[in-house]
């Protein structure tokens, strides 16, 4: 009993313990409060590139794919068939696309990966749906374009897109050429050559010809009320997919109507057409240089030896937003078949489609690595050539480089505990020296060695408890308020803790792992009790004849 009485007394009437306690502390709730930041970004990045990428990819790196894609899916099936719950075919081919900024009316050209989906069965293995902004799309995703509705759930406002801008396009045009032909400056014959100039929707400040500038929402063009509107894509009717421009030997080659009409779907990333900045009062806000409803024109190579380039346009149906800059910026999806077709990648003797690479969906529960080892058994590299792995072996490097991070982070900031374990080993050496006098008096009334060292270690133990019971209750709480403190930081110094127009999300991500912080409590309370070892020892060895000789 006097061992708990004489730990508890000098651990309340000595302020220094309470150093060693508040150094304990701030070392646990660093602790918790980095790993619990570091998990929510690890978590938030495994779901964003597990919503990406589907469990399982067969890739053929040969330009002309796969041959005869269900022959392979049918032989995965009788591999995997029981684990399978969804499976995709897709084509994928490096691209150029070239469109007219919005903006300033330039011609823009950069590389893409072009990626060409079945509509049908690509949202089972991924969660391609889900990343669309249009509300039908992300119900159920065709290549069509949808009336202006692309804004619906977004914070900033969205300009005017889909049908309507297509039709308000056409009316600029026709009043543009018409203004034209009345003033002379073109022949009626020239006209149907002319090109629209670039508009810029989004610009409230922007006129042509004269014409009154266009305004943000659908709601406000009463010139959609005119004749346009008569045609299968009147506003508020139901989307079907447009007839195609056709030729027969008796008719001439009809125009394309790009009020009524679309080119054959494509869904860009939306970094590749935007770009995240500030107006010049400081608000945040997307810039947007192409939008739905806008054609743009596509350029990548056929299957061809040597390859050719192939060519053709495509209107913009829908944005993609992952909220991965990796994929935002450089994915762009159109009909499987059309890409096939382009591409040569339909034997025309036999029918038979190749493919780029087939996406398979487990069910949950189901061992990614193996189903991939028997996948791998099944189709021999050696002998196929094809690259079987699973998403996260596809983003190895990625997910290794911050699991390393972690590690470090945590060794590092547990030497913040370390020290404060120096510090209490400091400070016992220093109590020992101290109650020497006391140490002989208990020995001398018969306390054994054994006895007087577990005062000492009693003592570490309970500085190392209550600091670390104090560190956790203020890492949790600091965890638990992070977004408020980060927006006080950010009023203090001007600052922002995140910047939105780099970091695509808005409240920083945070997971408590409760396993976690049970280790670093305990490992707390170890360092308090190691560095109490040895002073414990030197009290236990000292001799009472020794202590009290100078009393």
């Amino acid at each position: 009993m006097y061992k708990v009485l004489l730990s508890w007394r000098y651990l309340k009437s000595r302020y220094i313990a309470l150093a060693s306690i508040v150094s304990v502390t701030l070392g646990v709730a660093t602790l918790i409060v980095v790993n619990s930041v570091m998990a929510g970004f690890t978590v938030e990045m495994h779901d964003r590139l597990h919503g990406v990428l589907s469990d399982i990819i067969v890739r053929s790196h040969n330009l002309n794919g796969l041959p005869d894609s269900e022959w392979h899916m049918e032989e995965i099936r009788k591999v995997a068939g029981d684990d399978i719950e969804a499976m995709t075919a897709t084509v994928s081919v490096p691209a150029m696309i070239n469109f007219r900024d919005n903006i300033r009316g330039q011609w823009i050209t950069q590389p893409i990966n072009l990626i060409g989906i079945d509509a049908t069965t690509y949202s089972d293995v991924c969660e391609f749906e889900q990343h669309l902004l249009h509300p039908l799309n992300r119900e159920q995703f065709q290549f069509i374009l949808r009336e202006n509705d692309y804004g619906r759930g977004r914070k900033d406002k969205f300009p005017v897109a889909g049908w309507a801008r297509r039709r308000v396009a056409a009316q600029w045009e026709q009043r543009e050429i018409a203004d034209q032909v009345e003033n002379g400056d073109v022949t009626a014959n020239d006209a149907a050559l002319l090109t629209p100039p670039p508009f810029d929707l989004a610009d409230d400040s922007q006129t042509l010809a004269g014409l009154p500038a266009l305004p943000d929402s659908i709601e406000e063009l009463p010139e959609l009320q005119g004749p346009l509107d008569n045609g299968p894509r009147g506003a508020g009717q139901q989307d079907s997919l447009p007839a195609v421009p056709f030729q027969t030997d008796d008719a001439p080659l009809l125009t394309f109507d790009a009020a009524r009409e679309q080119h054959t779907g494509i869904v860009l990333g939306i970094s590749i057409c935007s770009l995240r900045g500030r107006d010049v009062q400081g608000d945040l806000m997307d810039y947007y240089f192409a939008l739905p409803g806008d054609d743009v024109k596509i350029t990548f190579p056929n299957t061809g030896q040597p390859p050719k380039a192939v060519s053709d346009s495509f209107t913009i149906v829908d944005f993609y937003e992952s909220e991965m800059s990796e994929y935002d910026s450089s994915f762009a999806f159109v009909p499987l078949s059309k890409l096939q077709n382009l591409r040569g990648m339909i034997t025309a003797e036999t029918g038979v489609a190749s493919v780029s690479a087939i996406q398979i969906k487990l069910r949950a529960g189901a061992d990614l690595n193996m189903v991939r080892d028997r996948l791998q058994a099944r189709f021999p590299l050696q002998q196929f050539g094809y690259q079987i792995q699973t998403w996260r072996d596809m983003q190895g490097p990625l997910l290794s480089a911050v699991q390393l991070e972690t590690t470090i982070l945590n060794i590092l900031l547990f030497l913040i505990i370390a020290v404060a374990g120096f510090g209490i080993l400091a400070t016992f050496f220093m109590i020992v020296v101290e109650k020497t006098r006391d140490v002989g008096i208990l020995k001398s009334l018969g306390a054994p060695s054994r006895g007087v060292m577990s005062i000492f270690l009693g003592y570490g133990l309970s500085l190392g408890i209550a600091g670390s019971l104090a560190g956790l209750a203020l890492g949790l709480l600091f965890v638990d308020q992070i977004n408020v403190v980060a927006g006080w930081i950010e009023k203090i110094t001007g600052q922002e803790v995140f910047d939105p127009t780099v970091y695509y999300f808005s409240e920083i991500p945070v997971v408590v792992n409760p396993l976690t912080c049970l280790w670093v409590v305990l490992g707390a309370v170890g360092i308090a009790v190691i560095a109490s070892v040895l002073p414990a020892r030197k009290a236990a060895k000292l001799h009472p004849v020794e202590a009290l000789r100078y009393e």
